[in-house]
C-alpha cells in the first residue's frame, strides 16, 4: 500500500465536472492498494493516519493529530501509486491489486478512519476524478512500502 497524505486547508474531488465531496481543514489522502496488502496492513496505516501528529500546536510545533483538531479526511483511491517507473518510459502496474480486492481494502480503510474521525469523505473507486486542494504548509508525507 502507498499513501500520499497532504495536510490541507481545503480539498475536493469532482466527477464529470461536479463536486462529489469536499472538506475543510484536514487531510487529503491518495491511496494505492497493492498485491499482498491485507486487512492487517490497512489497520496499521489507518491507525498511523489517525495518530500522526502533523498539525501545529500553540507553539507552532507539529504536535497535534487529526482528532486533536477535529479535522476532516478526504480519501481518494489512486491505483497509479502502485505504478513502477524503474524500467523504460511507460509505468508498469503489475503490482496493483486486482480491482475487486483493492476496492474491498479501500472501503475497509475508510471504515477504519470513520471509527475515529468525525468527517471522512471519499471519491468514487475507479472513477475518473479531478482533485483540488489548498495544501497547508505545504505538508506532505508518503506512507507505505
Amino acid at each position: 500500500m502507498k499513501i500520499v497524505l497532504q495536510r490541507v486547508k481545503q480539498a475536493s474531488v469532482s466527477i464529470s465536472g461536479k463536486v462529489y465531496s469536499s472538506i475543510g481543514k484536514g487531510y487529503l489522502i491518495l491511496i494505492g492498494i497493492e498485491k499482498g496488502d491485507t486487512a492487517e496492513i490497512i489497520e496499521k496505516y489507518a491507525d498511523k493516519v489517525i495518530k500522526l501528529r502533523v498539525f501545529p500546536d500553540e507553539n507552532d510545533k507539529m504536535n497535534l493529530s487529526i482528532k486533536d483538531i477535529s479535522g476532516s479526511i478526504l480519501v481518494v483511491s489512486q491505483f497509479t501509486l502502485a505504478g513502477n517507473c524503474k524500467k523504460g518510459t511507460r509505468p508498469s502496474f503489475d503490482n496493483s491489486a486486482p480491482p475487486e480486492e483493492a476496492n474491498k481494502l479501500y472501503e475497509y480503510f475508510i471504515e477504519q478512519l470513520k471509527s475515529a474521525v468525525n468527517e471522512v469523505k471519499t471519491g468514487v473507486f475507479g472513477a475518473v476524478m479531478e482533485v483540488s486542494l489548498i495544501n497547508d504548509g505545504p505538508v506532505t508525507f508518503i506512507l507505505g512500502n
